[in-house]
């Protein structure tokens, strides 16, 4: 791993320069297969070290407070794709961007999020923003009141890694948002180990009496697409239906835009 120091500044040199892109993984219908969303997914093409893990450069964006610069090019970049795939003449499938804990506590989150939607000519539906438990839990009165208005807005609102934060059941009842997204963690044992498959069925059950979407993550087996879909998840991400990816090889599995979106144009 590269000390920090060096890093930061590769770090502040790779937005510069380009470096960065990002990679598509596609969310699809677990019944259909059709696929509804992509989540985007951040890559650093170092010059010399090739792909750079995401695990060793966001810590360190995040400790330097580069990660709101770069999480802002990730907003953006993602809505440019979204326009390109319209442009196509393709449906521009929602897509899911994550935010970081820093990003989330950023005052002007709300209007680098409109601006970004803005430049690209996207509606507020077409992005959906991703946030974890933990984040919501630091400030709760904040959080409440700034996903309150960007839903109000339009934006769709995900809680990641449901399950393995602080106060699910709470932040499912206090903070509005449309869905949630079961950790990987719990599906990685699926349908074989009993306590991941109580859980599952708890949580998914949970969803729909509230009313919320699912998107099961890190689904990689047959067995276990089978065991969400007989209780009746909806949606799936994982290496079974698509690495991540770039967005060229994403063309075949996008539909044709309705002539109205096209016109629209």
């Amino acid at each position: 791993m590269i000390p920090d120091p060096l890093l930061y500044s590769e770090l502040a040199r790779a937005l510069e320069r380009g470096e960065f892109l990002l990679h598509y993984q596609p969310q699809v219908d677990a019944l259909s297969g059709r696929t509804v969303a992509v989540e985007a997914l951040l890559r650093w093409r170092h010059p010399e070290r090739g792909l750079v893990s995401p695990a060793e450069f966001i810590p360190a964006a995040e400790r330097s407070g580069m990660i709101v610069a770069i999480g802002d090019w990730v907003l953006r970049a993602a809505c440019r794709q979204s326009r390109l795939w319209l442009n196509r003449g393709l449906a521009p499938a929602r897509m899911a961007v994550n935010l970081s804990a820093r990003q989330f506590s950023d005052p002007l989150l709300a209007r680098r999020v409109e601006d970004a939607l803005d430049e690209a000519g996207l509606e507020p539906p077409d992005l959906e923003l991703e946030i974890t438990e933990s984040m919501m839990a630091q400030d709760p009165d904040a959080a409440a009141r700034l996903l309150g208005s960007l839903r109000a807005s339009g934006i769709r609102l995900m809680i990641d890694d449901f399950g393995t934060g602080y106060s699910s059941l709470g932040a499912l009842k206090r903070f509005p948002v449309h869905g949630l997204k079961l950790d990987r963690a719990f599906v990685g044992r699926l349908p074989h180990d009993r306590h991941d498959a109580a859980i599952t069925r708890a949580v998914l059950a949970l969803s729909r009496e509230l009313e919320l979407d699912t998107v099961a993550e890190g689904v990689e087996t047959e067995d276990q697409r089978a065991f969400l879909e007989r209780l009746g998840c909806g949606l799936i991400q994982g290496y079974l239906t698509g690495a991540p990816q770039p967005p060229e090889l994403l063309v075949p599995r996008l539909r044709p835009a309705r002539r109205e979106a096209l016109d629209a144009t």
